[in-house]
């Protein structure tokens, strides 16, 4: 399965590579996620329950990033175990674009499946992955109002961030382009994984 998407973010480019390096934002973000745990120097462990059609299963894996390039990009591979259920594993690019709006998010996913997952077939594999982007997306960007209000207060004053039925900032009037994860970013990378 190959993915790739771009997200526009009202955050600084420095904000959002921190926040796709804080196991913490990426444990609150990534749907089903039970566990994101620092192994080592740019390795992590994750832990999280998935269901996709029929199957559900309790996911445990590993991901690395490699190409360091801070704030501005980095690879990430990640392989994960579902037991029975089945495998992920796979590598992702991301990159962090500084422009006058905060920065944007760009991706690209390699990632394969076996196992009764790869059993349920592509169309509802691609169908829970892009799912699983479009809610750590969403998850994503609430968690950066949350930590950086002034950013998107800035926004809504100028009218390029509109409030939606929560009240809470949403995407500009371009609207979100929503396609995909996982994410696990690393973060959707790990969910593009996790949807696997």
């Amino acid at each position: 399965m190959d993915m790739q998407g771009s997200r526009q973010l009202a955050v600084t480019q420095q904000q959002a590579w921190d926040a796709l390096n804080d196991p913490a934002v990426l444990k609150a973000c990534i749907p089903g996620c039970d566990k994101v745990e620092a192994t080592g120097e740019n390795q992590y462990a994750i832990a999280m329950a998935l269901k996709i059609g029929p199957v559900s299963a309790k996911f445990t894996g590993k991901i690395s990033l490699t190409e360091m390039n801070p704030p501005a990009s980095y690879k990430l591979s990640f392989d994960g175990q579902g037991g029975v259920a089945g495998f992920g594993k796979g590598s992702a690019e991301v990159s962090l674009v500084p422009n006058d709006d905060g920065c944007e998010l760009s991706y690209t996913v390699h990632a394969s499946v076996g196992g009764k997952v790869a059993q349920l077939g592509q169309r509802l594999i691609d169908g829970a992955a892009k799912s699983m982007a479009e809610d750590f997306f969403k998850r994503f960007d609430e968690e950066m109002q949350r930590l950086h209000p002034e950013s998107y207060a800035a926004k809504m004053v100028m009218g390029e961030v509109e409030a939606d039925d929560t009240g809470t900032a949403a995407a500009g009037k371009s609207g979100i382009p929503w396609w995909v994860w996982v994410a696990g970013a690393a973060a959707l990378a790990v969910a593009v994984w996790l949807g696997s």
